[in-house]
């Protein structure tokens, strides 16, 4: 009963197949080749526009870079409170912008409430050297707590970000399980409603290793094969990158795994929802399940195999938590089986 991460998932057969089908012969190399270019040309198609597509290795690299960028002296970017951005990247964005700053941003189950951005923006006076100048806002679809933005919120924020002069920029390290909820399509979840640049991520969904960096508008992308290369993230062999996303994109295998994790996520949920032991703490939306438990059913539980973590409670809800009790994630992936599933579903019955 693997819960942990859509991480700890392996890759996908097709996309496992994909990478040895294209280990043999030759091609050009540093994103050159023929499939770059073809998979360079399938973004376009997905998002209806023509895109500038950028593989990197890690979602921390695309969002490190996609705040590189932007980056300004004294530059502010702004993002939620629990965003992967501020919490969890080691001080990458900082570094590889060259010092930028994260203000947080608070906003209840994981999503930034744009009164509270609007005053944050408001309190960087312009020309005020001491307080620095803001660059950017950034959101993540899904939210670090499987909760989204709606259509209509991601454009009020962006029109909030076009009103100041600033780039609205996705975390879309779960974009597809964000896209497939929603039920819409890829461009009406980004530049439709004002998202300038996207890190795309495909590894926690049956990839091995493939992200990317899209710019909506190829014009703002003109400085990022140098902040690219400067970074250590211009591979030599990219075409491994991309031979992941042929088969990723491939009859909409994509979505396809998405639909999957969510399912299962979905059909966890009922389970606790049935339970006396587990309660829910907020409705999933996409592949991750909050729930609070005693602390024993916690250990308990790891006792007879299923593999969580313990979550530390969002600044919002965190008073949803007892003294005895624990905040846990459970996350599922294309790998997760109903089986898996239903037999935690008997332990917590």
């Amino acid at each position: 009963m693997h819960f942990a991460s859509d991480n700890w998932a392996g890759a996908h057969p097709k996309i496992a197949e994909s990478l040895s089908k294209h280990a043999d012969g030759f091609a050009a190399a540093y994103g050159t080749s023929a499939l770059d270019k073809a998979v360079a040309q399938t973004f376009n198609e997905i998002f209806e526009r023509e895109v500038t597509v950028f593989f990197v290795g890690t979602g921390t690299a695309a969002n490190s870079l996609a705040q590189a960028a932007v980056a300004k002296p004294g530059g502010v970017t702004f993002a939620h409170r629990e965003a992967h951005i501020i919490e969890d990247e080691g001080g990458a964005p900082g570094f590889l912008t060259a010092g930028a700053r994260f203000q947080a941003i608070d906003g209840a189950v994981g999503l930034m409430h744009i009164d509270n951005l609007k005053a944050a923006i408001k309190g960087f006076a312009p020309g005020n050297v001491h307080a620095g100048q803001p660059m950017g806002v950034s959101i993540t679809q899904s939210s670090e707590i499987g909760t989204l933005y709606e259509l209509n919120e991601i454009a009020a924020i962006s029109t909030l970000c076009r009103e100041n002069g600033l780039p609205l920029h996705m975390d879309g390290a779960r974009f597809a399980n964000a896209l497939v909820s929603l039920g819409c399509l890829p461009a009406d979840m980004t530049w439709r409603q004002g998202v300038e640049i996207l890190s795309f991520g495909g590894t926690k969904n049956g990839c091995w290793c493939a992200e990317a960096l899209v710019f909506m508008n190829p014009a703002h992308a003109r400085e990022m094969p140098f902040i690219r290369k400067r970074s250590a993230q211009l591979f030599s062999k990219s075409r491994f990158i991309a031979a992941q996303f042929e088969a990723y994109f491939t009859d909409g295998l994509w979505l396809e795994l998405a639909a999957h994790a969510n399912d299962m996520a979905a059909h966890l949920a009922d389970h606790i929802k049935a339970s006396t032991k587990l309660r829910l703490a907020w409705q999933p939306r996409a592949n991750e399940v909050f729930a609070i438990m005693a602390k024993d059913m916690s250990t308990k539980l790891h006792e007879a195999g299923a593999v969580f973590y313990d979550w530390r409670a969002p600044h919002s809800e965190r008073n949803l938590v007892g003294e005895n009790e624990t905040l846990v994630r459970l996350v599922t992936s294309f790998a997760t089986t109903p089986q898996e599933i239903d037999r935690f579903g008997d332990l917590i019955a």
